[in-house]
């Protein structure tokens, strides 16, 4: 009988929220993973088994979880974490490894946190119903992206609504409306020389205040934001396109290719022209 099932997303262009990887898996007895960190949230769902979650808190402290059926745990971005298979009773589970400018709120109002990071529901049924999100997720990796992501908002919407302490976002409509006027204006603008003043004159609000509700609700800086969502594009071009990296870099906002390729380094890891060598995409002809 099969053990594992894993699966890698195959695109990367979903802003509001995007898969990166997810599975299924029989743990063997003591089955261990860690200490690691990943750059996402991850959530894993304890169909049945027993077993032990080391993670970080918010100070930085290593806190002990006895996690078993019916529970589950959420490992934050940058969170250093083990988590370990009980020997007599080793977890089965299902897991997604997931981002996007929605999920921090999603996460807060699902009663998860660095602090709270174990999963109860007070709703047997809207439970039963993430699972199954979760294990159709896992079961159908070949299925298209836009089919995924739509189940994976399935299970964002089931988990919120299957625990008992959701409260209501504390960003508001007057500052989700900001939000998403500023994410437009992102999206409409990237490509020409745009500041965050100038992202925060549009919202009509100071600077300083625009940077701290977009922080708030997005989990990234302005800064942040503009720089990943320009290389996310740049990578499209180098991928999809036979243009240069000059030509690319004027596309997403860079007049000095020597600037673009610092920034992408610093986002990807490897220059631009070492990014398209690896990925590019040569049209069948």
């Amino acid at each position: 009988m099969q053990d594992l099932l894993f699966s890698v997303f195959p695109n990367e262009n979903f802003v509001d929220l995007s898969l990166y990887q997810f599975g299924w898996e029989r743990c063997a007895p003591s089955h261990t993973f860690g200490p690691a960190a990943r750059n996402h949230f991850l959530f894993h769902y304890i169909i049945s088994g027993t077993g032990v979650l080391y993670a970080d808190d918010k100070s930085g402290q290593t806190k002990t979880y006895r996690v078993k059926s019916s529970q589950g745990f959420m490992i934050f971005p940058h969170q250093i974490n083990t988590y370990i298979a009980d020997k007599e009773r080793p977890w089965e589970y299902v897991w997604i490894e997931f981002d996007g400018l929605r999920v921090k709120e999603a996460v807060e109002v699902a009663g998860l946190s660095l602090n709270t990071p174990i999963y109860h529901a007070t709703s047997h049924d809207l439970r039963e119903t993430m699972m199954n999100e979760m294990l159709y997720i896992a079961q159908h990796g070949n299925m298209s992206p836009f089919h995924l992501i739509g189940h994976l908002y399935l299970f964002l919407d089931a988990m919120t609504r299957s625990v008992s302490s959701i409260q209501l976002s504390s960003t508001g409509r007057l500052q989700d409306f900001y939000i998403h006027e500023a994410i437009s204006f992102i999206e409409q603008n990237f490509q020409n020389n745009i500041s965050v003043e100038d992202i925060a004159d549009n919202c009509g609000l100071n600077r300083s205040y625009f940077g701290k509700i977009f922080k708030k609700s997005v989990g990234r800086t302005p800064q942040e934001f503009l720089l990943n969502y320009r290389m996310t594009k740049a990578s499209e071009l180098l991928k999809l396109t036979k243009l240069s990296v000059g030509d690319i870099s004027k596309a997403v906002g860079y007049d000095n290719p020597f600037h673009f390729s610092r920034a992408f380094k610093a986002v990807y890891g490897i220059p631009p022209r070492e990014w398209r060598n690896r990925n590019q995409i040569h049209p069948i002809v």
